[in-house]
C-alpha cells in the first residue's frame, strides 16, 4: 500500500494533545472509569481555547473480560482505525502522561447532543409509529406492558459508524456513546473494542446483513492493506492476538460483503442502551 499523505488537521491537533501541558478542570463524575476534564495549555501558559478528555490508566476499573490498564490503548486504537479507513468518526486521541500518569487524551467536541429519544437519529416508538426511515433493533415493553420499539434513524452517518464498530468489535456503542456538531457524528468511549473474542454490543443493529456499500469495502480494505503491511501504529497498543483478530474480522468482512448478523449465542445489546 503507497502511504497517505497525512491529513493537516489530524496532524495539527494530534500536535496540540502531545505538547500542550494539561489543567485539571473537573472529573465527569457520570463516568465508569476516572474520566478529567482538562484545558489544552501552551508550554509558556497560554491557553490554547481547547479542551480535552484524559482518562488515566491507573483509574480504570478492573474488567473480567478485558485485560487490566489496557483501556487507554484501545481508546487510541480506535481513533486510528476510524482514520485509517477514512470514517473520521472518533475525535483526536493520544497516549501521553498526564497529572494522573499515562492515559488516552482525546480532543473535547462541543456536540449538540447526545441522539436521546425524541432526537431523529435513535428513538423509543410504538409499533404503530415505526415508519420508512427508520431501522428495528429491538421490541420492548413500557412499565404498563404496552409494546414499543427502539428504532435507529437510516441515516448514512450512523450506517458508517455501525461499519466502524463492526470493525473495532465495540463491545459498548450505546446511545449516549454518540454525538452530534452540526452535521457531523460523533463517536466517544472506545474502551471497550478490539478484544481477541467477538463481542459486539450496539443500538445500530438495524443494517445486520445487509450488503455493506462499496465505500463501506474501500474503507475496510484500507484499513486491512494498513494492518498487514505494518504501517497501521496498532502494534505498540495492541496485543498482537489482538491484532490477529482484527484481521480475521476485516476477511470476514470482505469476504461476506455484508454487515454481521446478531449473534445468536449471547446477548447483542449495551446495557444500558443510554
Amino acid at each position: 500500500m503507497n502511504p497517505q499523505p497525512q491529513d493537516p488537521e489530524r496532524v495539527r491537533d494530534e500536535d496540540l494533545l502531545c505538547r500542550t501541558s494539561l489543567e485539571v478542570i473537573g472529573v465527569l463524575r457520570e463516568a465508569s472509569n476516572v474520566t478529567v476534564l482538562v484545558d489544552l495549555v501552551e508550554p509558556d501558559g497560554a491557553p490554547t481555547g481547547r479542551k480535552a478528555v484524559y482518562k488515566p490508566i491507573r483509574g480504570e476499573r478492573p474488567l473480567v473480560d478485558f485485560p487490566t490498564g489496557t483501556l487507554a490503548a484501545r481508546e487510541v486504537s480506535a481513533y486510528l482505525v476510524s482514520e485509517l479507513g477514512g470514517w473520521r468518526l472518533v475525535p483526536p486521541t493520544v497516549l501521553r502522561d498526564g497529572p494522573l500518569g499515562p492515559g488516552s487524551v482525546q480532543l473535547w467536541m462541543e456536540v449538540e447532543d447526545s441522539p436521546l429519544p425524541g432526537a431523529g437519529l435513535i428513538d423509543v416508538l410504538r409499533p404503530e409509529e415505526v415508519a420508512s426511515g427508520w431501522k428495528r433493533v429491538v421490541d420492548a415493553q413500557d412499565e404498563t406492558g404496552a409494546a414499543l420499539v427502539v428504532v435507529h434513524a437510516d441515516d448514512a452517518r450512523l450506517r458508517s459508524m455501525a461499519v466502524l464498530d463492526a470493525v473495532l468489535d465495540n463491545a459498548d456503542r450505546k446511545a449516549a456513546h454518540l454525538g452530534i456538531t452540526g452535521e457531523r457524528l460523533w463517536g466517544f468511549d472506545h474502551g471497550l473494542c478490539l478484544h481477541t473474542e467477538p463481542k459486539l454490543r450496539t443500538v445500530l443493529w438495524g443494517w445486520a446483513g445487509e450488503p455493506l456499500r462499496q465505500e463501506d469495502l474501500d474503507s475496510v480494505r484500507a484499513v486491512r492493506d494498513a494492518v498487514t503491511d505494518g504501517s497501521s501504529g496498532l502494534e505498540a497498543l495492541l496485543a498482537p492476538g489482538e491484532i490477529a483478530a482484527l484481521s480475521t474480522r476485516l476477511e470476514a468482512l470482505r469476504a461476506s460483503q455484508q454487515m454481521p448478523l446478531l449473534p445468536p449465542d449471547r446477548y447483542p445489546l449495551p446495557w444500558p442502551l443510554w
